[in-house]
């Protein structure tokens, strides 16, 4: 009579290894009711932005002038894209010491539309999308060259139409725009690139830095690690450390407390829900884990979390 093995269930964990951490940092950049719209100016005329976003995206459709935020000025052209990281206000003119000073938003206060610039203020919600603007400096302006350029004319005309979903579309030109803006920047070479970016090349740390991203939720310790990065623990624990700035297990745990401060906000799953998502068995150390990354406890990170879903 043929002998019958047991039935042992088995996990398989598949991860793609071609993830990059940047795109896992663009993903959380994400437009909801943008505040998207064009100011006209003349020459004597600067325009303060005062509202103290954390990104405001410019692109200058006709004229040129500078961006100004204390001490800092940078010129713009037309067809040029800046992004400005608050909440330290700017002013756009056509020198950095214009005659007169209008706040942006008031009715028609330089009525020659010599100059025109338009401008999207951002208000990221959400541990991910705080982590990509702490990378940021305080300006940056890309080129004409940049992948932007082609919907100057576009972005205008879609301001002007009252087709419906507009502001929908508004939204997501916004996400499209800011990402490629982004992207721009990162690859041009006077760009300060924080210590993941440039590890992601590293033959060491790039593979490990993938796999963490790829799959958060994985069991990783130092040796599971070091496999996927085909380098001794010891190797990888330096290397790590020395571009990233931190070890590998804490690089690990900021990262799952990030994803997990967007799950909180974002959904109503329960803590422990959240918790075995991340990696965590254990709802009391994913808490502790949480709350001393960010802290406070998830409950209370929930409750004070604008986007967070009301719970029946």
């Amino acid at each position: 009579m043929p002998r019958t093995l047991p039935i042992v269930p088995i996990e398989v964990r598949l991860y793609r290894d071609d993830v990059d951490p940047f795109d896992d940092l663009l993903k959380g950049v994400r437009g909801e009711g943008a505040a998207f719209g064009t100011s006209s100016l003349s020459e004597p005329c600067g325009l303060r932005f005062a509202d103290g976003p954390p990104l405001t995206l410019c692109v200058l459709m006709r004229g040129e002038g500078v961006l100004t935020q204390g001490d800092l000025v940078l010129p713009v052209k037309t067809g040029e894209a800046a992004i400005v990281r608050g909440p330290e206000p700017f002013v756009f003119a056509h020198t950095d010491a214009p005659r007169t000073i209008c706040d942006a938003g008031d009715d028609d206060p330089c009525p020659a539309e010599e100059t025109v610039l338009l401008t999207a203020s951002y208000r990221l919600t959400g541990e991910v999308a705080r982590r990509l603007v702490a990378v940021l400096p305080p300006m940056i302006v890309i080129p004409d060259d940049h992948d932007c350029a082609s919907m100057r004319d576009y972005l205008e005309a879609q301001l002007d139409a009252r087709r419906p979903g507009r502001q929908v579309v508004l939204d997501r030109l916004l996400d499209w725009l800011l990402v490629c803006t982004l992207r721009d920047w990162f690859d041009r070479p006077e760009a300060v690139r924080p210590g993941w970016y440039l590890a992601l090349s590293d033959p060491v740390v790039g593979p490990a830095l993938r796999a963490v991203h790829a799959d958060p939720a994985r069991p990783w310790t130092l040796a599971s690690l070091a496999d996927a990065a085909h380098a001794s623990r010891t190797t990888l624990a330096r290397r790590f450390t020395e571009l990233v700035g931190e070890p590998p297990l804490a690089y690990l745990t900021g990262w799952r407390m990030a994803l997990a401060a967007e799950r909180l906000a974002d959904t109503s799953a329960t803590v422990a829900a959240v918790a075995r998502e991340v990696g965590y068995t254990d709802a009391f150390a994913f808490s502790t884990a949480f709350k001393r990354t960010l802290g406070k406890s998830p409950t209370a990170y929930r409750r004070s979390s604008p986007a967070a879903p009301a719970l029946g």
